[in-house]
């Protein structure tokens, strides 16, 4: 198992156990009932697959996973599986695991039906609203065997007109900005981050991180300030980090596609800016913004400085103490919480 797997099957073990993965039962039936069949030969895509998904049923030497989010597709590439951001093509069988928003699972069912000749296979549980899916495919198009199992569903499609649904441009938020399907806040300015926006002061001198930066708002509020020399940008999505490369054209921006808790930058830097997510799928799990603002404390020199929001329910006044000397509370509104941390604490190597 290399280091960089057992940091990720460390951290969201919880995960796993919440059942948070492709459910390998009704793959398995599929298969052995021959429900499921494809070409002899020929790529088959296997698209949303989470760290954790058991694939062994499934051919390895023709397997493509497609996951645009980093620690994921990490895990996969681990795996020695072939591992691809984007739907790519052609296929002779696609199985797509629907993902939590309802705009990337309508245009990556699209994607994938568009460039698949052979069976395109949908798995999700019911809190995922695979039955809703299951009732808008049957009505554009040809559906077969539906496998109920474990609180989910399995069903394959094996033909249908989705092009309805393919990727559209979602125009732009605030006049000016860039967002894609599924990313974080794809439809405007998330009042989170806006109102840390509004909070920062005008000057923020030296390097910043912009941990867990989406589609740039943050990014682009930071270089505004007076004194920011450089400012990495953090982001795991893969679409949502490309459209913060079109939202952000200052040479001082560096972006990087990488895991939050795992990214290092090359030196100590000043300030981390942050609004950190909190969800594990659709289950709220609080540890995650908390691991952050651990990550960000590694970050940060020893006057450094973090600038936080968090939805006001999420309990991360006690890490923030455990972290760091100094803990301010800034501006609070109705729904978030914004603090300002200085001078993260040392932890001894012994």
């Amino acid at each position: 198992m290399s280091i960089r797997f057992n940091v990720l099957w460390k951290r969201n073990r919880a995960r796993f156990a919440l059942g948070l993965v492709m459910n390998a039962s009704r793959l398995r039936l599929a298969l052995e009932s021959g429900a499921l069949n494809w070409a002899a030969e020929g790529r088959i895509a296997v698209i949303g697959a989470l760290r954790g998904d058991d694939l062994s049923d499934l051919p390895k030497d023709r397997i493509e996973v497609v996951q645009r989010h980093f620690p994921d597709h990490a895990y996969f590439i681990d795996q020695g599986f072939e591992v691809a951001t984007q739907v790519g093509g052609p296929y002779v069988a696609a199985l797509v695991r629907l993902p939590r928003a309802k705009a990337e699972a309508r245009a990556t069912l699209a994607a994938a039906c568009a460039v698949t000749d052979g069976p395109l296979v949908v798995d999700g549980q019911k809190t995922d609203g695979v039955d809703s899916y299951l009732k808008d495919i049957r009505q554009r198009g040809d559906v077969g065997e539906v496998i109920s199992k474990a609180h989910g569903k399995l069903f394959i499609v094996k033909s249908a007109d989705l092009s309805e649904w393919l990727a559209v441009d979602p125009g732009l938020v605030d006049g000016r900005f860039r967002t894609g399907a599924g990313v974080f806040s794809a439809d405007g300015i998330d009042p989170g981050s806006r109102a840390l926006a509004e909070a920062l002061p005008p000057k923020l001198k030296g390097r910043v991180v912009d941990l867990g930066a989406g589609w740039g708002y943050l990014s682009d509020a930071v270089l505004a300030r007076e004194g920011v020399t450089s400012i990495d940008l953090v982001e795991a999505d893969y679409a949502a980090l490309e459209a913060a490369r079109e939202n952000i054209t200052d040479v001082r921006a560096t972006f990087h596609w990488a895991d939050a808790l795992t990214f290092r930058p090359k030196a100590a830097v000043d300030h981390v800016v942050m609004n950190p997510p909190f969800h594990q799928g659709r289950a709220v799990d609080a540890r995650l913004g908390q691991d952050f603002i651990r990550a960000a404390a590694g970050m940060l020199g020893p006057k450094g400085q973090l600038w936080l929001v968090a939805n006001r329910h999420l309990p991360y006044e006690t890490v923030l103490s455990d972290v760091f000397h100094n803990v301010h509370p800034l501006a609070q509104t109705p729904s978030f919480k914004l603090f300002h941390a200085t001078s993260p604490k040392r932890r001894s190597k012994g």
